[in-house]
């Protein structure tokens, strides 16, 4: 437990139910090689396809853009090995974006099948909340693939209600943050 103390903030070390440690951290320009290597192990249902090209890679532009969030407006946290930066393997990532001009966030969650199903997402999106509230955000929404019951049922269980997307295929699931204005 004495270790877990000295952990930076954000960080944090997680026993998951297949036996592994894995470290909760937020997002370093050293993992954009990790993150390139990781995304040709994800099958086609696990990245939407708005966030990669046809040809399923991840363009070291991309990657650079995904490990240097804004600090004012952007937060985006990985599950990884608890190796050096640079080596952790990446096996999720959560991000979430203060929309211009506005006081809603948009959420985005990809768990690579190997740790689906572990608790991984709850406390990614919890992680995710807790930064929106932080940053006195009203609401904050995702964009879910209609047939990804398990987010679905996550959502739902952490207080987020459905609404209409704007795009084919989608649910957009949205949890407000604080109370309506008058």
């Amino acid at each position: 437990m004495a270790a877990r103390n000295r952990l930076p903030p954000w960080h944090e070390m997680q026993h998951l139910p297949n036996g592994r440690d894995v470290l909760i951290r937020p997002i370093r320009p050293d993992d954009a090689m990790p993150l390139r290597a990781a995304f040709p192990l994800l099958e086609p249902g696990e990245v939407r396809m708005r966030m990669l090209p046809a040809d399923g890679e991840l363009s070291s532009e991309q990657a650079e853009k995904m490990v240097r969030p804004d600090p004012r407006s952007e937060f985006a946290i990985v599950v990884a090995e608890p190796l050096p930066p640079g080596e952790a393997m990446v096996g999720a990532v959560a991000r979430a974006s203060i929309m211009p001009g506005g006081r809603d966030a948009e959420f985005s969650i990809l768990v690579s099948r190997f740790i689906a199903g572990m608790g991984v997402g709850r406390h990614l999106m919890r992680r995710l909340v807790r930064w929106a509230r932080g940053k006195n955000v009203d609401r904050i929404y995702g964009d879910v693939l209609e047939d990804n019951e398990p987010m679905l049922t996550l959502a739902q269980s952490l207080g987020f209600e459905r609404a209409e997307s704007s795009e084919a295929g989608m649910v957009r699931v949205v949890l407000e943050l604080q109370p309506q204005r008058v």
